[in-house]
């Protein structure tokens, strides 16, 4: 995939052997742990700076919606999202995003508030334990095997078309604003003499002064106040954590095996063939960031396809990107959790939909090799057809559909 403006050119080998489940009969050679911490340096410098931003559409969103509607502590949301955005940019060397799980974080706000704190934290517990055991026993392995690459494309695909709506539905907040963000980041894309992200976030600030300028002032006079997280496992009940499992917790899982295991999988090998990851790997990762940061008040977490997109988009090329902007956020936490809450209530919807616009677009382009072959081609687009509903759905009638192809049950 070619981002203009990037400062290295991603290694391609010549022949990369296919991920499992994406269309090969080999997995992608996988990278003992300890050899990760020599293999490919991080950059830190002003292009995966920018890529760091590249993802804020879905995290802002989300972080404004567990403020404003449930309440929470901005310091353990941005300081758990900023530790966790450094462990796994360390690690992984590539820009594997960090995101709020939609699913949970879509039916809590809905709620109203009506849902506790303790059931987001319960939610985030049994999260963190499913996947963990499903890396850890090789059960994540039985769902990925059944998922080839028409299957693995129509998940990204339909992914990548629901950001590009999204972000549509958001610049139409504030049309005009929405235009100039989208004009001025094609140019900047097609000359990048200044990252687009820096240009889109100049414009997001002055913007929101403009269209709001008595909270903008409230938050840059805001002086900095020091604070440590607090823990918050304390006051969840036994009752918040089955709750938490059961409304939250486990609708989400159809969603995550979909977007953040097989989907990222897949991108990541195909964007770093060097720095290879599994759907194993993928599933412990999320087990242990939610285990680690669902006791200091962190929302749960997840890796997600369209937020890889999004930072490579915009520059990102290694985990760099990812340590710089989990830094920026623990800062952030730590000194100016109360005025940066109120920031991102007041930064422009429309801004944030020209970012989620531009990783749709991104996500949705890598679907171009799924081939000449019709059956590969149906089934792919069934499967962004459902995919823009439910990825459990999705999934499941990929699977269907493409193995009554292979069997000759149904015929094109």
């Amino acid at each position: 995939m070619e981002a203009p403006g990037r400062a290295v050119e991603t290694p391609q080998p010549q022949e990369p052997r296919p991920a499992a489940g994406d269309g090969g009969p080999t997995a992608a050679p996988t990278v003992p742990w300890y050899r990760r911490w020599t293999l490919g340096r991080n950059r830190y410098d002003l292009t995966e700076l920018a890529g760091a931003f590249g993802d804020l559409g879905t995290l802002i969103p989300f972080v404004v919606g567990y403020i404003a509607v449930m309440k929470l502590d901005p310091l353990g949301i941005l300081f758990m999202f900023g530790l966790s955005e450094i462990a796994v940019g360390l690690f992984y060397r590539t820009p594997i995003p960090v995101q709020p799980m939609k699913a949970i974080g879509g039916a809590a706000i809905a709620s109203g508030g009506a849902m506790s704190p303790g059931m987001i934290c319960g939610a985030a517990l049994f999260t963190g334990a499913f996947w963990l055991l499903a890396g850890a026993t090789k059960a994540v392995n039985l769902a990925t095997k059944l998922a080839a690459k028409p299957i693995v494309r129509g998940i990204v695909l339909g992914l990548g078309l629901m950001f590009i709506t999204e972000g549509v539905r958001m610049m139409l907040v504030t049309p005009w604003l929405g235009g100039l963000g989208l004009v001025l980041t094609f140019v900047l894309l097609t000359w990048p003499r200044f990252p687009a992200m820096f240009a889109l976030l100049a414009v997001g600030a002055v913007a929101a002064y403009f269209l709001d300028p008595v909270h903008a002032r409230l938050a840059v006079s805001t002086p900095p106040d020091f604070r440590l997280p607090s823990f918050t496992l304390g006051g969840m009940s036994w009752s918040d954590f089955v709750a938490g499992s059961l409304v939250l917790a486990i609708p989400q899982i159809p969603l995550t095996i979909g977007n953040a295991v097989i989907a990222i999988r897949a991108e990541n090998n195909e964007l770093f063939p060097d720095r290879p990851v599994t759907d194993r790997m993928m599933a412990v990762s999320q087990g242990l960031i939610n285990l680690l940061t669902a006791p200091l008040g962190g929302i749960p977490l997840c890796h997600g396809a369209g937020g890889m997109a999004g930072h490579v988009r915009f520059g990102a090329r290694t985990g760099g990107s990812l340590v710089m902007l989990g830094v920026l956020m623990m800062l952030l936490a730590l000194f100016f959790s109360s005025s940066v809450g109120l920031f991102f209530q007041i930064f422009p919807k429309a801004i944030l939909g020209v970012i989620l616009f531009f990783a749709g677009a991104e996500l949705a382009i890598t679907t171009r090799d799924i081939g000449p072959k019709k059956e590969d081609v149906y089934v792919m687009l069934v499967v962004a057809g459902f995919a823009m509903w439910n990825m459990g759905a999705a999934f499941l009638a990929g699977v269907i559909l493409y193995q009554a192809l292979q069997r000759r049950w149904l015929r094109l």
